[in-house]
């Protein structure tokens, strides 16, 4: 899956009537190389990653499935039919010259399915007045867009087919990421790993500098393992691996640990070569299950990988968060008042004089930036005790804090 668009990037995405997400109170991602959603359990992070997921089902017309497997059109609009009868998503692109711009449209319709209603695509390019938009006939079912033969349509559904979706969970003995596969089902790593050991073997043969890498990485946090033992049997390859001792024993999927296997998933996906990368990659939740030494591995290849793609990922991991710049990070709340998910980019420079004395998850945790419940009384005044904190409270956040907390 080579990658064309390399220099066009994801630049904003908003969100009305999907799930947690009120209509009236549309969410709007501003997406750099990489972009953290941070927020505590029920804020809505996964909420926004399965909308990119429902638009990943939309390109590959199998829009129809995704409404099946998700229930029914009550759960995916906000708070039910009654109260959100549609739903809409709008997903802006740019590079230095242009801006495409794909807009769509859903509604209910009986029994219980959603339809899609509008498509639209705006193309506007530097320096000229008026854009070129056009209205796509809906096709109501399935997204018109892989139909359409105009040239900026074709633009956007290309660079939307290579937004891609990845979670791997499921490291269960049942699980995907455990399990033999074909040989032939290799080019690219499938959303859930079911393809993983066919993946390693092409990017051995073809691409070696990136498999050596991943073998590099999973050495440094799976101490035993020396390199992964990739032979297929009539058309279909397993899992299988050698550990560093001078035996000749050959390890299956079985003994991998839960957090390793999944390390060696997402190191194959973010340490894969920029020619099968795709344009933007999307995960919930990456540090499921592993060390913090693990998780610090895990930033340095999705910065590694944020240099061919933009990566955007769901999280609630202090030791991930860390190794990463305030500017990156977007705090995802659930509000009481409204029931509704909210998006908060957070600005580098109003939080300059914080982080000369504490890292982002202590700020997180301390509920400076937001994201969590609301502080206990006792919890707070006991941070704004010390007067150094308290002199910090006073300079940086009274003035503009917009959240729920106590002045001093």
């Amino acid at each position: 899956m080579a990658k064309t668009y390399q220099r066009t990037k994801l630049q904003e995405v908003t969100i009305r009537g999907y799930k947690s997400i009120a209509y009236d109170r549309p969410v709007t991602l501003k997406l750099g190389d990489v972009s953290i959603l941070l927020g505590a359990n029920g804020a809505g992070k996964s909420n926004i990653i399965s909308f990119f997921r429902m638009l990943s089902y939309m390109m590959s017309k199998s829009f129809g499935r995704y409404v099946e497997i998700s229930g029914t059109s009550h759960a995916l609009l906000h708070y039910g039919i009654k109260r959100t009868p549609v739903m809409s998503g709008e997903l802006k692109f740019a590079d230095s010259n242009s801006m495409d711009v794909y807009g769509f449209s859903l509604a209910n319709a009986t029994p219980d399915r959603l339809i899609i209603t509008e498509e639209r695509i705006t193309w506007h390019r530097k320096g000229e007045k008026k854009p070129y938009e056009i209205a796509l006939e809906p096709n109501f079912k399935e997204s018109a867009l892989a139909e359409c033969e105009d040239p900026v349509a074709k633009t956007i559904f290309q660079m939307l087919s290579y937004c891609k979706v990845y979670q791997f969970h499921d490291s269960s003995t049942e699980g995907p990421l455990r399990q033999a596969c074909p040989v032939e089902t290799a080019n690219y790593l499938q959303s859930h790993g079911n393809n993983l050991p066919s993946f390693l073997l092409f990017l051995r043969e073809n691409y070696k500098d990136a498999y050596n890498r991943i073998v590099d990485y999973v050495r440094d946090v799976v101490p035993q393992f020396q390199d992964f033992y990739l032979e297929p049997v009539g058309g279909i390859i397993s899992l299988r691996w050698i550990d560093n001792s001078a035996t000749d024993y050959r390890f299956n999927a079985y003994q991998f640990s839960d957090g390793s296997i999944r390390f060696i998933a997402l190191a194959a996906l973010l340490l894969q070569p920029a020619q099968t990368m795709p344009n933007v990659i999307i995960l919930d939740e990456p540090e499921l299950g592993l060390h913090p030494y693990a998780i610090s591995q895990l930033a340095e290849m999705i910065k590694d990988a944020s240099i061919h793609a933009q990566v955007i990922i769901a999280t609630q991991s202090k030791d991930l968060v860390d190794h990463f710049d305030i500017g990156d990070i977007s705090v995802v709340e659930m509000n009481k008042e409204t029931q509704a998910t909210s998006v908060t980019h957070l600005d580098a420079k109003e939080y300059h004089l914080w982080l000369q004395n504490y890292t982002v998850s202590e700020l997180w945790d301390k509920n400076i930036i937001g994201g969590r419940p609301v502080l206990k009384r006792r919890l707070f005044m006991s941070f704004v005790r010390d007067r150094r904190n308290r002199d910090l409270w006073r300079k940086c956040c009274v003035p503009t804090c917009k959240r729920k907390v106590w002045q001093v």
